[in-house]
């Protein structure tokens, strides 16, 4: 206890070193020993599931790289996916402010939840006796655009000298959309490229690479543009949204 506040000694908020690990006196734990895990998918932070952690569970966690809880109908310590394979690969590791709770970013390794739904949020899978739904989409990680828009945002409220950001918004409208243009046209030829390669039966490894590399830029020159302009990505995602749900209404 801290002798001060009368509070529990708890270690500080924020990500974990995974190859440290996480003392267990680091962390302020509840009834019966056990703290509430926070299950997030790493790839665009969807909310799978909770579950609690001792101890033990936490430890089995960090050491294995797949996440543990304390199973407490079972009584016993229980690896998430152990039956149906579902596993939970620990991506990340976060302790709240308190020391009670922690937020466990995972990549998973199928449905989360017994129901068969990604997330233990979702709602009830279709019976068995209707007509097979597709596939589920994967997660592709939009979340992380966020982070280059801030990095973006930052540029232009600081503007550093040393920074490419910085020249692109100092040349206004003309210099930051004529990159998107050429950066348009040069994803059209790689697409090119890759579809040429896709004909010829070709390894299209590198022709992909070479797609996707262009396409970042694009999409970053693109930003930028948005920024030099004052317009926010949530413009952008507004309209997408409006125009997908007229579609949904026809």
């Amino acid at each position: 206890m801290d002798g001060t506040s009368g509070e529990p000694a708890v270690g500080p908020a924020g990500p974990v070193d995974l190859s440290a690990g996480l003392a267990a006196e680091a962390v302020a734990w509840g009834d019966g020993g056990l703290v509430a895990g926070v299950v997030q998918d790493a790839a665009d932070g969807r909310v799978l599931m909770v579950g609690w952690l001792d101890a033990e569970a936490l430890a089995a966690t960090i050491a294995t790289g797949e996440v543990h809880f304390r199973s407490r109908s079972r009584g016993r310590l229980w690896r998430k996916g152990e039956t149906s394979g579902n596993v939970l690969r620990l991506r990340s590791l976060a302790l709240d402010c308190d020391g009670d709770a922690l937020l466990i970013g995972v990549e998973p390794a199928g449905p989360t939840c017994h129901r068969g739904t990604r997330s233990c949020f979702d709602a009830e899978v279709a019976s068995p006796s209707a007509p097979p739904a597709t596939d589920p989409v994967p997660p592709q990680g939009f979340s992380w655009l966020e982070t280059l828009w801030a990095t973006i945002a930052e540029r232009a409220a600081r503007r550093p000298a040393d920074s490419y950001t910085t020249r692109l918004l100092g040349g206004g409208v003309d210099l930051a959309g004529r990159k998107v243009a050429e950066e348009a046209t040069e994803v059209l030829l790689a697409a090119k490229n890759d579809e040429a390669a896709e004909r010829a039966n070709l390894d299209r490894s590198e022709t992909g690479r070479l797609l996707a590399g262009e396409a970042a830029d694009l999409a970053y020159h693109a930003l930028v543009l948005l920024a030099e302009r004052g317009l926010a990505p949530a413009d952008v995602i507004a309209v997408l949204q409006g125009r997908h749900g007229r579609r949904e209404g026809r």
